[in-house]
């Protein structure tokens, strides 16, 4: 056959692809034989992306593959299944190191050597994302991802919904496991955001792996990944291909008994936060399983980034940035919960008002950044003598804590506590009124609290009149 000619009847830029067939159903190399006009001029294709891939090589008839692009298990994959299997695959992606999406179709060919198979490789270029295309799918895969898309936009919480959506997708691969890693590679910190294992499998929880030095293996992962969208290792000569490319995380695989892997990033906004795997998957199903993790990596993604968007939102509403414990809005939420509580109105609530002593002489003799360094040193030794309390920054320099779970002669022991711990720590005194009552009478009992506080912060200057607040 002209494979020229043949690519030539072509409109979308199209290559023809050869693949070598091995023994046992695995393959060699992979070639590209030719391709139309449009495809050999994919530079200047890119070009009109708006991408500058100058560094392109020259076309090489029946050249390797990887000559002209990184070695991608994902696309490996696709072609093994066509031309040697059959199959005709559709697709559509976004490479991870490119600024556009790719509609992709492989159609096998008739090959008249029996240790070789060929497949017509079509792409589509799309700058953005465009839903018709996402949608031509299978109806499996729509099905799947649309499961999942209503799951995580009808929940109201968050880590119940991806832990069942987890579970979706380990049904769904047929794996042994699969997980979803959160990735901070500024912080150089990795953590199972959720995953799901059968009941029968050797492997455990990633929980056994993550800690500080695991985050040296995921450091790797978006290298290996290079520029496709996915690692996939199914056959003998994938696992090959990972040891020389990634050899320490080849063996911590291996050891852990993993025998095939997909794995996804997951990126928002060009950063990659997280990834995506399923281990010891259904490997007759790998086109359905690449698909729909494909698609649905690119809603759960969003999904997170969203969900840790507003998680980070609520923080900044709900938490002093200086000290770390929760601030006076969220004190007022608090107050309000517990007046609102009718279940519970008889419950003891115990309140301490925690004034800091001599903080504006520390600001005006100081700086400003010393007055902050005390801040901070009062919050922590309040978190040391008041663990199991709500802490709050209400002001300036004071603090109100509540507790449930103690009487007024244990918060007055804990305050006599707080003012030894206060005593060892340069220029940290404390003013404390404490009072316990029904949460019914919270808003009485921090009344009292309050007036109690300005009575010992009175007794405090006439001992040290020299660090009272002057105006």
């Amino acid at each position: 056959m002209d494979f020229k000619q043949f690519a030539d009847i072509f409109k979308p830029t199209t290559s023809i692809i050869s693949v070598e067939k091995k023994p046992g159903g695995t393959y060699g190399d992979i070639r590209i034989v030719t391709g139309n006009d449009s495809y050999l001029d994919v530079a200047t294709r890119f070009k009109a992306l708006g991408v500058d891939k100058r560094e392109l090589a020259e076309f090489v008839p029946n050249s390797l593959y990887d000559r002209y692009m990184k070695k991608d298990s994902n696309f490996e994959e696709y072609c093994y299944r066509s031309a040697v299997l059959g199959q005709t695959m559709h697709t559509y992606i976004t490479p991870s190191n490119l600024p556009f999406w790719i509609s992709v179709t492989m159609v096998p060919l008739q090959s008249d050597d029996e240790n070789i198979g060929y497949c017509a490789y079509t792409q589509e270029f799309t700058k953005a994302a465009e839903a018709d295309r996402m949608t031509n799918l299978s109806y499996d895969v729509l099905s799947q991802v649309l499961n999942t898309c209503i799951k995580l936009r009808g929940t109201g919480d968050f880590y119940s919904t991806i832990n069942e959506v987890i579970r979706d997708i380990r049904d769904m691969c047929d794996a042994d496991h699969c997980c979803i890693l959160l990735s901070d590679f500024k912080q150089r910190k990795c953590s199972v955001l959720c995953e799901a294992l059968s009941s029968d499998t050797e492997l455990v929880s990633m929980h056994n792996y993550v800690d500080d030095k695991f985050f040296d293996i995921v450091q790797t992962w978006p290298a290996t990944i290079g520029g496709g969208r996915c690692i996939i290792i199914s056959k003998p000569q994938d696992w090959g291909s990972l040891k020389q490319q990634n050899p320490i995380w080849y063996e911590s695989m291996t050891q852990a008994g993993a025998k095939s892997l997909v794995l996804f990033p997951l990126e928002y906004r060009d950063e990659i936060f997280g990834f995506i795997w399923a281990i010891n998957f259904n490997t007759t199903m790998t086109p359905k399983i690449i698909d729909t993790l494909g698609l649905t990596t690119y809603f759960i993604a969003s999904e997170i980034a969203n969900y840790q968007l507003l998680d980070k939102l609520e923080t900044m509403s709900t938490v002093d940035m200086l000290t770390g414990v929760y601030n006076r809005n969220a004190m007022n939420r608090r107050v309000d919960e517990l007046c609102g509580d009718k279940a519970a109105a008889q419950c003891r609530v115990g309140i301490v008002f925690a004034d800091l002593n001599g903080l504006k002489a520390v600001n005006d003799n100081q700086g400003h950044h010393a007055g902050d360094m005390l801040l901070q040193k009062a919050a922590q030794v309040l978190k040391e003598q008041f663990p199991e309390c709500e802490i709050y920054r209400v002001g300036g320099d004071e603090f109100m804590l509540i507790t449930t779970e103690m009487t007024q002669q244990v918060l007055e022991q804990r305050a006599a506590r707080l003012r030894e711990a206060a005593a060892k720590v340069e220029n940290l005194a404390f003013s404390v009124g404490i009072c316990a009552e029904t949460a019914d009478n919270v808003r009485k009992a921090m009344k009292e609290a309050d007036a109690r506080m300005y009575e010992d912060k009175q007794r405090f200057y006439s001992l040290y009149p020299e660090r009272k607040r002057k105006d």
